[in-house]
């Protein structure tokens, strides 16, 4: 990529697209082109025809989705199914109508196997069922993989899949009922910490930010006591605080700094071309995707138990073993990645600190 091409990022306001695009700017990238959801709608055929055509983007990424926690992915499945299969469809077929010279598309490890070997390699893909509660996610980003490898081997475009580990950084997703694990601990515990030392002043700002369901922080306290005990938060009659945490707190997860995960991004888009992802002997082109993460996981009670030590929560945890654990170990094999010559730098405590500290400074 030259400094003044024109590089489109789909998704540029959410937790990596954003990343991306302070990475590009960053590296002297001038030409950078974004829309928002009201501006584009990238589930809009005619939308994004009528973009593309105009625009004509040398380079795309796509950062787009449509993505929750368990709760969000269990509940809209169809609208998880739906919105990103018509996403990467209109926007992959549009960048090969337009000659874009390359495209970098934007998974998750949810693909693989609800059972797969550990570390996962990008090898095993589609050897086994699914985790249940995200698997239409799981099967749009699937599909997403195969089409970029199809119309590579089609028609000769330049398209690379990318599948990173959890993600967690600035502007992440805060809100309780649909954000992923690593910033729903992060809040619960921050609100938590406050609830305990009776700083009424920390909560109110907090749900005045993001107001939890219709409770802000000009509610009655009562009120919004008991909506922090809904998700989770609870004081007891003795003046102890203590957060709840779905399942065991037994799964073990991998978590990468979203600017890491924008830096891989970039790299590769400077660096590596499709026929970069694949043994150049073989006789079948399958699984091209590059798993990125860290290659390292913590379970989820030592994960919540390092965000008490960064936040300076004093209370307790109580696990809900009537809730989902999910699959007991995800973790990467980032092999791959690795030998394409890329490697993450923030480590998890310290990337924990930066999120607590963007967090409570955001507006």
């Amino acid at each position: 990529m030259n400094k003044e091409s024109k590089i489109y990022v789909a998704g540029h306001r959410g937790l990596v697209g954003s990343a991306i695009v302070i990475n590009l700017k960053s590296k002297g990238y001038t030409n950078i082109v974004t829309r928002t959801r009201t501006e584009l709608d990238l589930k809009n055929s005619e939308a994004v025809k009528a973009f593309f055509e105009a625009e004509k983007p040398d380079y795309v990424i796509l950062a787009a989705a449509k993505v929750g926690g368990i709760v969000a992915n269990n509940t809209y499945r169809a609208d998880f199914i739906y919105e990103n299969l018509m996403i990467q469809n209109n926007v992959v077929h549009q960048s090969y109508l337009q000659g874009v010279k390359k495209l970098l598309f934007l998974g998750s490890t949810c693909i693989y196997p609800k059972n797969c070997p550990q570390p996962m390699k990008e090898d095993y893909l589609l050897t086994d069922v699914l985790e249940y509660t995200n698997e239409p996610y799981a099967i749009a980003k699937i599909a997403g993989i195969k089409m970029c490898e199809s119309y590579n081997l089609q028609y000769g475009t330049n398209f690379i899949s990318v599948m990173p580990t959890n993600l967690y950084g600035p502007n992440d997703n805060f809100d309780l009922e649909k954000s992923h694990v690593l910033p729903a601990l992060v809040r619960k515990i921050h609100l938590g910490r406050a609830l305990e030392k009776n700083d009424w002043k920390t909560i109110q700002e907090d749900l005045n930010k993001l107001p939890i369901e219709n409770v802000n922080g000009e509610s009655p306290q009562e009120i919004i006591i008991e909506k922090l005990a809904d998700y989770g938060i609870v004081k007891t009659q003795n003046g102890a605080v203590h957060v709840e945490i779905w399942g065991s707190g037994k799964p073990m997860r991998e978590f990468l700094w979203s600017e890491d995960m924008a830096d891989a991004c970039v790299y590769l888009m400077e660096n590596r071309n499709f026929e970069d992802t694949y043994a150049q002997n073989c006789k079948e082109i399958r699984n091209t995707h590059i798993n990125i993460g860290t290659g390292e996981d913590i379970s989820i009670s030592d994960l919540a138990t390092m965000i008490k030590k960064v936040i300076g929560f004093e209370g307790d945890f109580k696990f809900n073993t009537e809730k989902p654990d999910g699959t007991m170990k995800k973790l990467t094999d980032v092999s791959k990645l690795n030998a394409l010559g890329w490697k993450h730098t923030v480590e998890l405590e310290e990337g924990i600190k930066r999120q607590y500290q963007w967090y409570t400074s955001f507006n």
